[in-house]
């Protein structure tokens, strides 16, 4: 059954300080798809940290793993991404002349699929 959240997408910082390697490269990578959750609701869904969930937005689709924030970090029905490829594809493409588009409070729908369920 799919949940619903507020996703924050936003740049973290090692994205802005540390994390230099490359954007293809496996360390930014996993930065880039993890999406962080309030461990209560990590717990109430069942989920340990690793493991694959599906968003979805009004503009698209995306997996990514989902870790437990920091206890007080994030209050519960929010998740936070940090921006790149994945959060992309869950973000609209109008940018309202501003050349960044909407990416703060998207809804979202959390899916756990099928294989983590087993």
């Amino acid at each position: 059954m799919p949940e619903s959240f507020i996703l924050i997408p936003g740049r973290t910082s090692r994205q802005g300080t540390t994390l230099n390697e490359g954007k293809l490269k496996g360390e930014y990578l996993r930065e880039t798809n993890t999406v962080l959750m309030n461990p209560d609701d990590c717990r109430r869904l069942g989920l340990k940290g690793g493991e694959r969930v599906r968003l979805r937005s009004a503009y698209g689709e995306a997996e990514a793993l989902v870790e437990p924030a920091k206890p007080g970090e994030l209050p519960s029905g929010v998740l936070f991404i940090a921006y790149g490829d994945t959060s992309s594809r869950l973000m609209g493409a109008d940018t309202h002349g501003t050349g960044m588009p909407d990416s703060k409070g998207l809804d979202v729908t959390l899916e756990i699929p099928p294989s983590v369920l087993q």
